[in-house]
């Protein structure tokens, strides 16, 4: 399938977990790939790795999305190098859960810097390189919606940010071509939410499906809204977590 084929998409967070499906997937499905990570090194290199062998260029940039200026220079390096940005993909994350009064606010600054102020200041630099359209997809959490259990306060006010944003991204956005939307993965089997961690069972019971998502679903939902089936579908919010919500 090579329904992107000639694009470019950025991803930051792309090194493992769902952010390396979403880069692969993209990848086999004709893009050019860059991504962010932070400290995985080895994995970035597998990653980029793979999207190669898929014949596409891969462009692997260290950055942290807690900084501003890492994250619009990783936007701009993207650009340079591999000649356009059509496709912005606002993946990195972290998952800072306890008792909200026990939260420092360097934590909480970090927290809204990386799922709000990262998405915000990505999507201002990008825009200014899609000049013939392009696609903004920002990685919630289901949890925006429902709260089934304590300590998730700052997770769930930094991730919630992108919901707002989304809607007003894409009506702002519309007249230019650029769709906007939002996905919101729920438990979802990766290094950092193994099926034998810790609070496996007590997600397990949340499911619908009796089962974790895997990264590939939310990558193929990704490309979905990536590619030219995504067309009209703008300012919209996709909750894909094996029915915890319902």
């Amino acid at each position: 399938m090579t329904d992107l084929a000639g694009k470019v998409a950025l991803v930051t967070g792309g090194s493992r977990g769902i952010g390396a499906a979403i880069a692969r997937k993209l990848a086999a499905d004709g893009a050019d790939v860059a991504f962010t990570y932070q400290n995985a090194e080895v994995p970035a290199k597998s990653v980029a790795a793979d999207i190669e062998s898929l014949g596409r260029r891969a462009l692997a940039i260290r950055a942290d999305s807690a900084d501003a200026g890492a994250v619009v220079s990783a936007v701009d390096r993207t650009a340079a190098e591999l000649g356009r940005l059509d496709i912005l993909v606002n993946n990195a994350g972290i998952f800072p859960a306890k008792p909200f009064e026990e939260f420092t606010l360097e934590e909480i600054d970090r927290a809204l810097n990386i799922h709000a102020r990262a998405a915000f200041v990505g999507a201002q630099a990008a825009v200014a390189h899609m000049t013939g359209g392009g696609r903004i997809i920002s990685v919630g959490t289901n949890l925006s919606e429902h709260a089934p259990f304590a300590g998730l306060s700052l997770y769930n006010l930094s991730k919630s940010a992108l919901n707002g944003f989304t809607k007003a991204l894409a009506r702002e956005l519309g007249p230019r071509d650029i769709t906007v939307n939002l996905l919101q993965p729920g438990s979802t089997v990766t290094d950092m939410n193994p099926v034998d961690g810790d609070h496996y069972g007590t997600q397990l019971a949340l499911s619908s499906l009796g089962r974790f998502a895997q990264p590939a679903d939310m990558a193929a939902m990704v490309a979905f809204l990536a590619g030219a089936t995504g067309r009209s579908i703008t300012g919209a919010i996709f909750t894909v977590d094996s029915g915890t919500n319902a």
